[in-house]
């Protein structure tokens, strides 16, 4: 009975000790969709986000596989990550994870699965993006980016808006009604993948990121982002 007893601890212990890994590996893989859905959108045969747009970013928010649905009401919800970049080196953040949460009324039926990026143009921006909660459409906007790798930011982009959306459906680019959505720090996915409970404007702004959970991960998406960000 003892030794049946102990046995049966050992198995619990176990089983308890392989679940960070497996919540871990759920992070990993988030960040590994982001680098793939900035791959694929940059090789979109329409073109791409603009170069000139990239090089002007002060951080870029990836939220892969958001799911859009509604009856009338209409809402969506996604689970994304955000990089920053120092304005002096170039050099990206570590990525920080975040929820995307919003909502909507009026005809409409039906669902999909949307991939989205966030450029975010601006130090403001970025600040508002990582506070605790933030309100698009209340504390910001987030203005349909221009498509094409070879079109020049306007000045009116580049001066006035903190925030710009490209969503992709069926590998096709498709705008995307973010006003009144709501973005949140993950804080609980950055404690998995970083060890230490922190709020994502602490990883991307202050650098207390530790070692993360999955550095290839964070190669593949960091590779990404200085391959189509020549600055």
């Amino acid at each position: 009975m003892r030794r049946m007893v102990c046995v049966a601890v050992g198995v619990v212990s176990i089983v308890v000790g392989s679940l960070p890994a497996w919540a871990q590996s759920d992070e990993a893989e988030r960040v590994g969709e982001a680098a793939t859905v900035m791959e694929e959108i940059m090789a979109a045969p329409d073109g791409g986000i603009p170069t000139s747009i990239l090089e002007a970013a002060d951080a870029i928010a990836i939220f892969p596989s958001t799911i859009k649905a509604g009856f009338v009401f209409g809402g969506h919800r996604g689970r994304g990550v955000i990089i920053g970049r120092d304005a002096e080196s170039g050099a990206w953040s570590p990525p920080a994870f975040l929820t995307l949460t919003g909502g909507s009324f009026g005809l409409q039926i039906g669902g999909q699965s949307i991939d989205l990026i966030l450029v975010v143009m601006n130090e403001r921006g970025v600040e508002n993006l990582l506070r605790n909660e933030f309100k698009v459409g209340g504390d910001a906007s987030a203005v349909v980016g221009p498509v094409g790798r070879d079109i020049e930011a306007t000045t009116d982009i580049q001066l006035r808006a903190e925030i710009l959306s490209y969503s992709r459906t069926r590998g096709v680019f498709a705008g995307v009604t973010l006003k009144g959505s709501t973005i949140r720090a993950d804080r609980d996915a950055n404690e998995r993948f970083y060890g230490e409970r922190l709020d994502s404007s602490e990883i991307v702004l202050e650098a207390k990121a530790g070692a993360p959970f999955d550095a290839d991960a964070v190669a593949a998406l960091t590779d990404s982002l200085k391959r189509h960000v020549p600055r």
